[in-house]
């Protein structure tokens, strides 16, 4: 057992005290709108790469370099980069009309009364295809006002099943940047973590329907808002997430989403010749910030690692845990209160990879399963903090709509992610278990 530092840690400290700090200053006492999102990330964790630099002054400069080096050059983190990239081009090829016109195609064939559900099946398959959580609210959210005031069904109890929906597909999606950041952070293969996390997603989803299933039976509705659809706009969604659950290499899946994808969009004129381009920059400028937080963390957990900080870790876990399933439990929790202090599960997880994997070392847990915890726990934590870009996308989607509406009223309504989380906690201390018997 290695010996730990304490101090090591102060780096990750100071980013913590730096971005929730002015986060919670910003969002609560100074009431700027999407407060935690106006503080820069990466000059955050830029900050924190300064104090890890100035730490250990027994290591010259050029040395720590080298160390960063290898950190950011590990084949894992320069494979998540890539597909960030080529993720993002993805979506900005595909636009925002394919997924309306999934909602709008299922709430042409199935009656009113069950508008909420097919709300929250748009957006697990949507986020499921697009990969992004918040994307999804951002286009789903509006169709949902629009349902709710046409139908009478509460606006909390719909925005509520998009953000559940939302968190589905950033769960399991092969294209979200969470399974990216988790499967390379573990070195497993996307399908693998995808079938281990299916078999907790899945009974969290079927469980959720039959819940909102129940609140929306005899409720009193009118009729659903019904727009025009295109259904060949969504075939490119399909090709990559059927090429993701069959295991072919996710560039592969990502180059022909991106080609059929702009056929299609070219060929329905949903996109001009000329702007086909010009999506596909932005929609990989999108991941600039994501790149860079991977960049920056992978350097500062490398100087972490090189001063001991992750083995204090450790030892600590070694001293709460003793077991398979605490272990899993553990790297449940510590992603968890990443996310709550980042209120970005992506960057929970980047921060959280390197710990976890070594608590997986140490407790025999496969790198599916750490994957499958790491992007889970993240997305609970995420799906149901107050103040994280999902719930505030969609209340400020609400109130562009003219629905006056604040997250204490949807978060009632997340019956998802709390789902999930039980769904989680069940498979790790029981059905786990009876498994390996």
């Amino acid at each position: 057992m290695k010996k730990g530092n304490w101090k090591a840690l102060l780096p990750i400290a100071v980013f913590l005290v730096l971005y929730l700090g002015l986060g919670i200053c910003f969002e609560y006492v100074l009431k700027i709108p999407m407060g935690f999102y106006n503080i820069p990330i990466v000059v955050s964790f830029l900050v924190a790469l300064l104090v890890a630099c100035l730490q250990n002054p027994k290591l010259k400069f050029d040395e720590k370099l080298a160390i960063m080096s290898k950190g950011v050059g590990d084949k894992n983190i320069v494979t998540m980069i890539l597909i960030f990239m080529t993720a993002g081009i993805f979506v900005g090829v595909v636009g925002r009309s394919s997924a309306e016109s999934v909602a709008y195609f299922l709430l042409s064939i199935i009656p009113a009364q069950y508008a909420v559900v097919v709300m929250f099946v748009v957006s697990c398959f949507v986020s499921l295809a697009m990969g992004t959580s918040v994307g999804t609210i951002t286009l789903i959210t509006p169709i949902a006002i629009a349902v709710a005031n046409s139908s009478g069904f509460a606006v909390p109890l719909c925005v509520g099943a998009v953000v559940g929906g939302a968190m589905f597909g950033d769960n399991l999606s092969f294209i979200s940047d969470t399974t990216i950041a988790a499967c390379n952070g573990q070195g497993c293969a996307m399908k693998d973590k995808f079938r281990a996390n299916f078999g907790i997603a899945l009974p969290a989803a079927l469980i959720t329907l039959v819940v909102i299933l129940i609140r929306s039976l005899g409720a009193d509705v009118g009729d659903a808002i019904i727009a025009d659809y295109n259904l060949i706009q969504i075939v490119p969604y399909i090709l990559v997430l059927a090429g993701g659950i069959i295991g072919i290499n996710v560039f592969v899946v990502l180059l022909i989403g991106i080609v059929s994808g702009s056929i299609i969009m070219l060929a329905t004129g949903a996109t001009a010749a000329t702007d086909l381009l010009a999506n596909m920059g932005s929609g990989a400028a999108g991941m600039y910030e994501t790149t860079m937080v991977a960049i920056l963390v992978s350097a500062i957990c490398a100087l972490i690692q090189e001063y001991g900080g992750f083995d204090a870790l450790l030892n600590f876990f070694r001293s709460v845990f003793h077991n398979k399933k605490g272990g899993k439990l553990g790297i449940g929790l510590l992603v968890g209160a990443m996310d709550i202090a980042t209120a970005n599960n992506t960057v929970a997880i980047v921060m959280a990879n390197p710990i976890a994997k070594e608590m997986a070392n140490e407790y025999g847990i496969e790198p599916k399963q750490t994957a499958s915890i790491l992007d889970t726990f993240s997305c609970v934590f995420q799906g149901v903090i107050p103040y994280g870009a999902q719930m505030l996308v969609a209340i400020s989607a609400a109130t562009e709509l003219g629905c006056e509406i604040s997250a204490f009223d949807i978060m009632p309504n997340l019956y998802y992610p709390y789902i999930l989380l039980v769904c989680c906690l069940v498979y790790i201390f029981f059905i786990e278990k009876k498994k390996a018997n």
